[in-house]
């Protein structure tokens, strides 16, 4: 029991150390794709050191929420990766007190907060973001439950390292129609969540077109970097359930020795990398959507994970 909170903690570790280097590497690749210079991947260990080292200034407007609303956002991640596999394939102590669904749940009410919080000021851009955010999470939440609905028909659970075990135990249904259509739409909906292109511009500063950024404009010093770095953190969370349980089950640890969880450290993040390169073409290759466009978008993210539940349904294997 000792040695499976041990595995779990060295889980937060790797996720609170890793999800700023998983935002350079991301930012740095697309600025050489685009023959720029680009700051160094470990600027954003740069910005959360200056921003943790300045004063934190809150308005006299504010309420609890808005001194709230950063550890939240900070902690949900955290939360999700004890009960999902990202060193080890097997499961590690608080693996069964929540699925997936109830992970996407605990990453939905960091992002509820923080759109609260962004109203909470008055400022008038805040609420103008918000309220862009909520109605990326109404299309997108949907999508999230539906996803997880086809895992749980297709592996008879919802469980994280169950689900992982049975792809593992059948490569042929990694070609299975279900499962392509599953993968599709969890990508869109990583794209949607993680403030990407099409659905967003992470790089933009325009405050009248920003989505995903706004909900941060009027945190500054600690909450701004626990802001930031839970973003990160979430985002890496998402990256891990797709490469993990969904995509690529492979590379994690077997065996219960700390040698054999060490070791799955760099194969992991050699998948991630693979699968930022992923990203960064995706980014590089579209434009960012109208926002009435992005109802189009994430409508279809919907359409094609029903598809993916209705052939597991009725084809099955």
């Amino acid at each position: 029991m000792r040695l499976s909170i041990a595995y779990n903690l060295l889980q937060i570790l790797f996720v609170l150390a890793f999800a700023p280097l998983y935002a350079g590497v991301l930012s740095r690749m697309k600025e050489i794709v685009q023959s720029k210079r680009g700051p160094s991947i470990f600027q954003p260990y740069r910005d959360l050191w200056k921003l943790f080292h300045k004063d934190e200034v809150v308005s006299s407007e504010a309420t609890w929420i808005f001194r709230v609303t950063p550890y939240l956002v900070f902690v949900t991640p955290l939360f999700v990766t004890t009960l999902i596999p990202v060193l080890t394939n097997y499961p590690l102590a608080f693996a069964f007190m929540g699925d997936m669904l109830a992970g996407g749940f605990f990453l939905g009410l960091g992002g509820f907060f923080a759109a609260l919080a962004a109203v909470d000021t008055g400022n008038p851009y805040g609420p103008m973001g918000a309220s862009r955010t909520r109605m990326v999470g109404f299309l997108a939440e949907p999508v999230f439950m539906i996803v997880f609905f086809t895992v749980s028909f297709v592996a008879q659970s919802t469980i994280p390292y169950i689900v992982q075990q049975k792809w593992v135990e059948n490569p042929a249904s990694f070609f299975s129609p279900d499962h392509v259509l599953l993968l599709v739409a969890f990508l869109m909906l990583i794209l949607a969540e993680g403030g990407k292109i099409p659905v967003d511009n992470p790089t933009g500063h325009f405050e009248l077109a920003m989505i995903d950024e706004s909900k941060g404009l009027e945190f500054s010093g600690r909450g701004a970097a626990l802001m930031k770095w839970g973003g990160q953190m979430k985002f890496l969370v998402l990256a891990c359930i797709f490469l993990n349980v969904l995509l690529a089950p492979w590379g994690l640890a077997h065996g219960r020795e700390i040698g054999a969880v060490l070791t799955a450290v760099p194969w992991i993040l050699l998948k991630i990398l693979l699968f930022a390169i992923v990203l960064v073409v995706i980014e590089t290759s579209l434009s960012k959507l109208r926002l009435f466009r992005i109802s189009e978008f994430l409508g279809a993210a919907f359409i094609v994970s029903v598809s993916a539940m209705i052939v597991s349904i009725f084809v099955g294997r």
